[in-house]
């Protein structure tokens, strides 16, 4: 409990930062592209998102072994170029799974929580950010995206096929400090869709390769024979709004 409760605690602190970060930024401000074109980088844009996460590790990958748990996200997103954004996002999700090899009968459950800055890359040109312009932004937009961040996970192994109740009996943890933390490197994509001169709608991909073999809890009760970290992916609906 307290760990989700300091994972909400960092969402809200990251959306608020966001309204602070607006105030000290000056629309007016011009740039130039390579060609001498003025355009404007803002405005900011907040991103509050829901969707849910897909496990990748020793106990497989198939859609139909995973116990699929939700995933909000909160963040910001700054334009550095007429094609390059800076993002910073923080991220809550649940992942777990039931293990390929039914003979071996394991699960875990694990919850999350991100913090990661990215590099969004537009691949549609975008008209209105330039100065003296009239046409308006696209209605459809598609990306690709990358970055680096951290990961603080608190996995929970157990003997089973189904989703943990409270009647589950966990095995002992592989390790004493659990929540631990990790490197994480997103890399995505997907696309945008404009609702109003504010509001976008995107839905988005992400995988994220991860330094542990550990985020499933499972790595040394198969003997530590693993030779790949553990990942996973992100599939989320985000609502972009900007503070115009």
């Amino acid at each position: 409990m307290r760990f989700r409760l300091f994972i909400l605690g960092v969402l809200a602190a990251g959306f608020l930062s966001s309204h602070t970060a607006h105030a000290q930024y000056h629309y007016s401000v011009r740039h130039y592209n390579r060609q001498g074109r003025p355009y404007y980088r803002g405005p900011l844009h907040v991103t509050l998102g829901g969707g849910t996460g897909l496990y990748d590790g020793d106990l497989g990958n198939s859609p139909g072994d995973n116990f699929f748990g939700p995933a909000v996200s909160a963040g910001i997103l700054y334009r550095l170029t007429p094609h390059l954004h800076l993002g910073s996002e923080f991220s809550y999700l649940k992942l777990g799974a039931r293990d390929k090899a039914k003979e071996r009968g394991l699960a875990f459950t694990s919850t999350n929580g991100l913090g990661t800055v990215f590099l969004r890359f537009d691949l549609l040109p975008d008209e209105s950010i330039f100065a003296s312009s009239v046409a308006e932004a696209p209605i459809f937009q598609v990306f690709v995206q990358g970055g680096a961040g951290l990961m603080l996970f608190d996995p929970r192994s157990y003997l089973g096929t189904a989703r943990p109740s409270n009647e589950t009996a966990y095995l002992a943890p592989e390790r004493n400090d659990y929540p631990y933390l990790a490197g994480v490197a997103p890399v995505g994509g997907g696309f945008s869709v404009r609702l109003t001169d504010q509001f976008r709608a995107n839905l988005e991909a992400n995988y994220y390769f991860t330094t542990t073999d550990q985020l499933d809890d499972i790595s040394k009760r198969l003997g530590g024979a693993s030779r790949n970290n553990d990942g996973f992916g992100t599939v989320m609906l985000k609502l972009d709004y900007s503070l115009k």
